[in-house]
């Protein structure tokens, strides 16, 4: 005997709400069978989109050419459209189309799209000369700007229907199978988030053209395409399983015009001669029917609830901001395993597979035996706590950071480091305080100094005359003296006053031959070092990295392919390119900053909390939006829903804009008060909001309608009759 089971009952039509366009109804494991299609649909859409999103930059940085400030600013732009246009989507689908219609017309909006940009990132497409590079990047910048508005169009416009769409297919009395899809409907989004986010990447690095091998990125956008057009497919293959609802019209625009009347009507009537009415809404009953009235206030009630919410956001979407930013201060090496900085992003998705189920069979349920009426709202508040104490442990780990952090100069500061590259030992003075250095040597660390105060600084050797070093130092900035000879030297600027960023590695080369050299370091080079100078760096992920020398001082049968130390993560060095006896080149390697020391795996424990946060709070707070809107307005709530995380994206921007904290520590205790403060405020404005069942309140309208027309209809018939007889 099986556990699974599959019923096929019919259905009868409802004439208010929308008829239902799906007559019969399949069901499996107690939950409708459509809604099996509707997760597989999200989650190929969510691949999709963050598997396209994962190296969008990439692509705009190397394949487009832009600038990081131009392609952050556009990728930012990009999210920001994505997170609008739910609120255009909803429109069309409360108003005009349908959910089913809606989803499907954008989908393939959206999947168009995703060709688009696919086909823009074609190299031979305009590659007329064959030498790997576009003869007409405009064209490919063109299309990808179409791409990428076609995407957010589609995403955006699909995001409030899909999850309003799958709460539908449900029936009365499925109260606990809908608030479990939720459940199920983001972890799908997660899940395909999650694999999305480890494939394309690896399909990037892949190497295809046809005239000249470049970065796969046709393929790495490809495959989000081809995932949406089976999205597509599938969510069109369970059509004939589906509960579908007629649009009731131009919704929005019925409720602008009612909340527009009834605040005039209230301004109009304001004198204390007019009794006062139970809601401001109520103004509008000299217009408007009870029925429009009332699920307007559903509405409000609940958006005004939405009010404190992007706070919440605000801290959970700093998780590929700020958090990754931390990640490039630590070290990704974790026993066998190593990561990069943005990889740690992954846990989130890891940890939401993970934990979605444990608390939707385990917590919730142990919760309920313990007698605790645990209400959605009350979840909520709980999941923006969690996520105040995972920004505490973000603080921690960030005081735990700086003390191994090095330090850099700042104002008016210079900081200056000797390095000997010649064959004989010197002497450095600094205003009097000699220090040794011998051929090949370097002082320990940097010195720090004020610009304005700076000691005098001058170079002996073997009782020669001292030579003093003079030089305009740029405040803000470490600088290097190179030294080959008593008399002969020359300060370079670093260039480098931060730790490399995204845990890479910086990498500069000195040239001690009297010729240039030239130097590439896997597909970097460094090109024309002129003598006894120092090249900029450049910058490398961890591990070993292997470099070829090139010059025509050197000799074809010596030795030019080298390789560096193992590389951590946010390290520098500088390697000296010498002379040895026999003419040939060999490598010196001198320390400039050190690499991270304190382990990634330290910031699994904020990872967990948001992560447990995000549970109870965002998946409540979809099945919340769904269960207290009307059923003309789901798709509606579900974008104002969606649009508490745009709010929340422009707080970070806000508070970082105004902050300029000299501790990110300190930025990071002041958005977990922040958000402590809006928990509060959400517990108390959540004790006086009532639940209610929209279904049974319209049912009463029904009721009512169904009395009056039946009323009507009798009056009308008692009328003929009377006249019959006259």
């Amino acid at each position: 005997m099986g556990t699974q089971r599959l019923v096929k009952r019919d259905r009868g039509v409802s004439d208010k709400g929308g008829a239902i366009l799906c007559v019969k109804e399949f069901g499996c494991l107690g939950y409708p069978l459509s809604i099996f299609f509707i997760v597989v649909n999200e989650f190929c859409e969510r691949f999709s989109y963050y598997g396209m999103r994962a190296i969008l930059v990439l692509y705009f940085t190397r394949f487009l050419g832009w600038d990081d400030d131009l392609s952050t600013a556009i990728y930012h732009t990009f999210v920001a459209l994505c997170y609008l246009m739910p609120i255009l989507g909803a429109l069309i689908a409360d108003s005009w189309l349908g959910k089913f219609k809606t989803i499907m017309s954008l989908s393939i909006v959206y999947t168009i799209g995703q060709a688009v940009i696919s086909v823009s990132s074609i190299n031979d497409l305009t590659d007329h000369d064959h030498d790997g590079t576009p003869n007409s990047i405009s064209v490919h910048v063109a299309l990808s700007m179409i791409g990428l508005v076609l995407i957010a169009l589609g995403t955006g416009g699909i995001k409030p229907c899909v999850s309003a769409f799958g709460g539908d297919q449900f029936e009365k009395g499925q109260e606990k199978q809908r608030n479990r899809f939720f459940s199920i409907f983001y972890l799908s989004i997660n899940a395909g988030s999650l694999l999305s986010t480890i494939i394309t990447p690896m399909l990037r690095v892949q190497e295809c053209g046809i005239h000249s091998k470049q970065a796969c990125y046709p393929l790495a956008f490809g495959v989000p395409a081809a995932l949406m057009a089976v999205s597509l497919i599938v969510f069109v293959l369970g059509s004939g399983m589906y509960k579908k609802f007629k649009p009731q019209g131009n919704i929005m625009a019925k409720v602008a015009k009612c909340i527009g009347f009834a605040i005039k009507n209230r301004f109009r009537h304001r004198s204390k001669e007019f009794p006062k009415r139970e809601h401001w809404l109520d103004w509008a009953k000299e217009k408007y029917n009870d029925r429009l009235i009332s699920q307007i206030k559903m509405v409000t009630r609940v958006l005004f609830l939405y009010i404190p919410l992007p706070m919440f956001w605000a801290l959970f979407d700093q998780q590929g901001s700020r958090w990754t930013l931390q990640a490039t201060t630590m070290n990704g090496k974790m026993g066998v395993i190593e990561i990069q900085p943005d990889q740690m992003q992954t846990v989130n998705a890891i940890l939401i597979v993970i934990m979605v189920p444990i608390v939707d069979a385990v917590v919730y349920p142990l919760i309920a035996k313990g007698g605790f009426n645990f209400t959605p709202l009350k979840k909520m508040t709980v999941g923006m706590f969690l996520a105040s104490t995972a920004f505490i442990a973000a603080a921690i780990v960030q005081v735990e950071i700086d003390k191994t952090l090095p330090v850099f100069p700042k104002g008016n500061e210079i900081q200056l480091k000797v390095m000997n590259i010649g064959s004989d030992g010197v002497n450095i003075s600094f205003s009097g305080v000699m220090e040794p250095l011998g051929p090949g040597s370097q002082t320990d660390g940097f010195k720090t100094f004020d610009v304005d105060k700076l000691p005098n600084i001058s170079i002996s050797s073997n009782g020669l005359q001292d030579t003093p070093v003079t030089n305009t130092f740029e405040p803000g900035q470490r600088h290097t003296l190179l030294i080959w000879a008593a008399n002969q030297y020359r300060v370079v600027k670093d260039g480098l006053n931060q730790k490399p960023a995204k845990g890479e590695n910086g990498i500069r080369f000195v040239n001690t031959f009297a010729g240039n050299i030239t130097i590439t370091m896997g597909e970097k080079v460094y090109e024309n070092i002129t003598s006894h100078n120092a090249s900029e760096y450049q910058f490398f992920t961890s591990g070993r990295q292997s470099f070829k020398i090139n010059s025509t001082e050197i000799s074809p049968s010596c030795k030019s392919d080298f390789e560096s130390s193992s590389l951590g993560f946010g390290s520098a060095y500088t390697y000296v390119i010498t002379r040895q006896s026999d003419g040939c080149p060999g490598k010196e390697e001198f320390l400039d900053i050190p690499a991270n020391t304190l382990s990634m795996a330290l910031q699994i424990p904020q990872y967990f909390l948001i992560t447990c946060g995000e549970v109870v709070f965002s998946i409540t707070g979809l099945e919340f939006s769904y269960s207290q809107a009307p059923s003309n307005m789901k798709s509606v709530l579900q974008a104002g829903w969606l649009l508490t995380v745009a709010f929340g994206n422009i707080i970070v921007l806000i508070v970082a804009g105004a902050g300029h904290f000299s501790k990110q520590w300190a930025e990071y205790i002041l958005f977990a008060a922040l958000l402590l403060v809006v928990c509060v405020i959400f517990a108390i404005m959540a004790q006086f909001y009532t639940y209610i069942n929209p279904a049974e309140i319209e049912a009463q309208f029904d009721e009512e309608e169904k009395k009056n027309f039946d009323k009507n209809n009798l009056h009308d018939t008692l009328d003929s009759v009377s006249q019959s007889k006259m």
